[in-house]
């Protein structure tokens, strides 16, 4: 049985292939328009899924949406009603595009999918889950689990904001929702607003400014905005917030809660900021372990699973997987709404069609979330030539030899090979890496290659059998969603003057034997590479070892501020020639920057809309 799942109309568009139950391929379409979040219908992605499997959209048996547009509406309309007159210059703004558009998705969908099949039977083939139950999908069935709780906590759905499930074989029961306006995912978006950041986008960069701070407004942001209870529900005081009627996340009374207006984008970050970031993050892993406690103690279960965008909050992930009140948890890659693409189909085969449900002993069923394209050698080389590169064909031990030798060299280099990601983390298919061991790597990446704010941590890629060598971690962390410790024997003692710097004057401080990939709470958003599922990923940072004694390796995105993540040769090329990358290596192509044509380059600082 053949299920393609399809997320679409509101932001990170993606689909997704499964085939009896076997994820196939999946992707944002983000990746192939080049534009970040797209929330357009995934057109490429949908065509790239049906090539993956080899076949049409005639030999699909269902295609199942994300989510229930009428739902969404319902609450639209309930929401305006409840605040009105407020709001209606947004309710004035939603309306038309709802009415032009979003409430008649089915007919849009309809329209889309018979531009690939027009005999295409929408009316029995056409399926919508629910938007928690997606994401709840996402996380449970491809889970390593044959029994776990799945909390999801997202923004809004429908109305859903929070949901507990229960998972079991192949059923997935919906227990409990928490229902918008009350959203942790949305109450974070309102500090990413207000610290200057995009909603949407931004959150990472308010978690990776925490650190910098102290979370002096914690218990101010428990006392005057969020009511916690001991099971971890919550309800937001919704006359701080402008969500639900205006155009803005926050309100004239936040601003005075918090000490003045919302910064700009051009507004240098202060304490203050930092301050605010360090708050909501401490907020954001109280409830959260409060929920994880509460959801253990009444269902005695011993796993637990994650999905929605508040899920990607790696640290709080980290600080649930120490708490112990779960052996074991695991988190969907694709967390956000792109994975509800997957989940969608996941749920289609499982819940709707009641398939068996097989769970491996191996492992989770994401392949690693390699599930993008690839490309072969042939093509590459054919794709590369055609845009100008010039590069050394090696063989598979020669490309690798070449590329840890530049890591060892301290060059920046961009790393493209086997299958993309699918999720916002690049993995080792897409990435930009470099040596962790320079105390200089952090800056060169941030400001000569990724053209980004200079606090932004990276993440360290380790081999999975040396992750304990180099972190309080001892287990698997495939997919770059829980951040721990560096090991203490790792770690450098500060001076006395280095302790008492504030803020982005702890930046520079040399942290660890890794401070590349050392945050300034001696924290790491770790990676563990598999032999089993990157081979060629894990065998670079093998031979990287050998030369340098060091298994960790630094692991970015390869992209630039504001761009999606590579997809094709060409895009790796294009980015290459647009950033100050010393070395490319592409399947089993390997090129130098100095052996490039100087009038390919481009400028790739502006190129893309900042995020």
């Amino acid at each position: 049985m053949r299920i393609l799942g399809v997320s679409a109309f509101y932001h990170d568009s993606a689909a997704a292939l499964v085939d009896d139950g076997c994820i196939i391929a999946a992707a944002q379409e983000e990746r192939f328009t080049r534009k970040k979040h797209d929330a357009g219908f995934p057109e490429n992605a949908i065509r790239y899924c049906l090539d993956a499997g080899g076949i049409e959209l005639k030999d699909v048996d269902y295609v199942t949406f994300y989510d229930k547009p009428f739902l969404k509406f319902e609450r639209l309309l309930e929401t305006y009603l409840t605040f009105a007159p407020r709001g209606f210059a947004s309710f004035r703004m939603a309306m038309p595009v709802w009415l032009k558009e979003k409430l008649f998705q089915k007919d849009l969908l309809r329209k889309e999918l018979k531009k690939y099949d027009e005999q295409f039977d929408w009316r029995n083939k056409l399926l919508f889950a629910e938007h928690h139950q997606s994401h709840a999908a996402s996380a449970f069935f491809p889970s390593p689990y044959e029994e776990a709780v799945v909390l999801t906590m997202d923004g809004v759905g429908e109305w859903a904001t929070t949901s507990v499930a229960l998972g079991s074989g192949n059923k997935l029961e919906m227990t409990k929702e928490i229902h918008f306006p009350h959203s942790l995912g949305l109450l974070y978006s309102a500090f990413t607003y207000y610290t200057g950041f995009r909603v949407n986008s931004g959150e990472y960069k308010v978690m990776g400014l925490a650190p910098y701070g102290e979370p002096k407004f914690k218990d101010l942001i428990l006392d005057k905005l969020l009511d916690v209870k001991e099971d971890g529900s919550f309800r937001l005081d919704q006359s701080y917030f402008n969500y639900c009627s205006g155009l803005t996340m926050t309100n004239k009374r936040f601003d005075a809660l918090f000490g003045g207006p919302a910064r700009t984008p051009e507004q240098l970050l202060t304490q203050h900021h930092m301050d605010l970031a360090a708050s909501i993050q401490a907020v954001t892993e109280e409830v959260m372990l409060c929920l994880a406690r509460a959801l253990a103690k009444e269902t005695g279960a011993r796993n637990l699973c994650l999905a929605g965008g508040v899920a990607l909050n790696c640290v709080a992930n980290g600080k649930i997987l120490h708490d112990g009140a779960f052996d074991n948890i695991w988190i969907q890659p694709a967390a956000g709404d792109a994975g509800g693409a997957l989940g969608a189909a996941l749920a289609a085969h499982y819940i709707h069609k009641g398939q068996p449900r097989t769970v491996s002993g191996t492992g989770d069923a994401m392949h690693g979330s390699y599930l993008g394209p690839e490309f072969g050698q042939d093509e590459i080389e054919r794709r590369l030539t055609a845009a100008g590169a010039k590069f050394e064909v090696l063989g598979e031990n020669a490309v690798i030899e070449a590329t840890a030798t530049a890591l060892a060299e301290e060059k920046a280099v961009g790393w493209m090979q086997g299958r993309m990601e699918f999720g916002p983390r690049a993995l080792g298919g897409r990435s930009i890496l470099g040596d962790p061991r320079s105390s200089s790597m952090q800056k060169t990446l941030n400001l000569k290659v990724k053209y980004r704010e200079s606090f932004r941590p990276f993440a360290p890629s380790v081999l999975r059998e040396d992750v304990a060598d180099w972190f309080e971690l001892d287990g698997d962390s495939p997919y770059m969603l829980l951040v721990d410790g560096v090991r203490e024997d790792r770690r450098r003692q500060m001076t006395d003057g280095e302790k008492a710097l504030f803020g982005i004057d702890k930046l520079n401080v040399v942290r660890s034997e890794i401070p590349a990939v050392t945050h300034v709470d001696y924290s790491a958003r770790i990676q563990t590479v598999h032999a089993d599922t990157n081979p060629r990923y894990h065998a670079l940072i093998h031979r990287f070892k050998e030369l340098t004694g060091c298994s960790v390796m630094i692991n970015t995105s390869f992209n630039v501020r504001g761009e999606p993540i590579v997809c094709t040769p060409e895009d790796a090329f294009h980015c290459f020639m647009g950033t100050e990358l010393d070395v490319l290596s592409v399947g089993n192509c390997f090129l130098r920057k100095e052996d490039q044509d100087p009038a390919l380059r481009q400028n790739y600082k502006d190129a893309f809309e900042l995020d």
